[in-house]
């Protein structure tokens, strides 16, 4: 399996192009067009995704480096200049998510736009990108679970086998994926039903925190935190305890729908056009 989709590009040796940057530039491209279409079914114009893009992606990327680079510290402590070079891989999911909903915040205060509105209107998005990014991690032979030695579950999509290790090890990069893809398609129908605000948000929440709690469990790649506690795993606690408790309020009312009248809204009449 050759990671690279092209080596050597316009003759330049090492300037390779690689499957798993294809394959994250191709989900967060489908992300971006899905959240274009949700905002204009929503009456909201496309500015308002591509000014919050502009401001999420870099910062989400930054994040996730930095998530990943804080909790494998003695790896760079002695080689500073190597957490800028991240065509050698490591970047955390979890960060850049992190780093998305720091930049919704900033970017909602700037232009005053209800936080949870534009969240709900990127969480099918970002579901769908996590499940499209996750066969990056196929191509680079990354994020497998534990060895298998029994032939008879070594297939796939079960197991998956590492060329490095010539074994067969848990496809978990396999199953996060799909369960994103489960949890992409609850999420719609979900959309379609409710109009109140955060609800996607509170779903996303508890449905990825516990779907990645048990997958990490499995995997051989993970980052920890002093004692041995896996940091995914404790970061999926408090995601679906956040996400319980978020769910709650709304039910209860104590967080409303808030107006939007600015710079973004379609005219009614466009509006109509859009949905007839």
């Amino acid at each position: 399996m050759n990671r690279f989709m092209v080596e050597d590009l316009f003759g330049i040796e090492g300037f390779n192009i690689a499957w798993y940057g294809v394959i994250i530039g191709f989900g967060i491209l489908m992300g971006v067009l899905l959240a274009n279409y949700k905002a204009k079914r929503n009456g909201y114009k496309s500015d308002l995704i591509f000014d919050f893009i502009l401001i999420a992606l870099p910062v989400a990327i930054i994040c996730a480096r930095l998530y990943y680079v804080t909790f494998e510290w003695e790896e760079y402590l002695n080689h500073p200049l190597k957490i800028f070079a991240i065509r050698e891989g490591g970047l955390a999911i979890y960060g850049g998510v992190i780093g998305g909903f720091l930049s919704a915040v900033v970017f909602c205060k700037i232009i005053k736009f209800p936080i949870l509105k534009l969240i709900d209107l990127a969480i099918p998005s970002l579901v769908l990108g996590q499940a499209i990014g996750r066969w990056g991690n196929f191509m680079n032979q990354e994020a497998y679970g534990a060895i298998i030695t029994n032939p008879k579950l070594q297939f796939f999509p079960y197991g998956v086998y590492i060329d490095a290790v010539s074994e067969w090890h848990q496809a978990t990069f396999f199953y996060e994926s799909m369960w994103n893809l489960l949890l992409f398609i609850i999420v719609l129908i979900i959309a379609r039903k409710t109009k109140k605000d955060g609800i996607l948000l509170a779903t996303y929440f508890i449905g990825y925190g516990i779907a990645r709690f048990f997958i990490e469990g499995l995997r051989t790649d993970s980052l920890y935190l002093f004692g041995g506690v896996r940091v995914s795993q404790m970061l999926s606690i408090l995601l679906v305890m956040g996400g319980g408790i978020l769910l709650v309020l709304i039910k209860k009312s104590f967080i409303p729908n808030q107006d939007y009248n600015g710079k973004y809204l379609i005219s009614k009449a466009v509006l109509y056009k859009l949905n007839r």
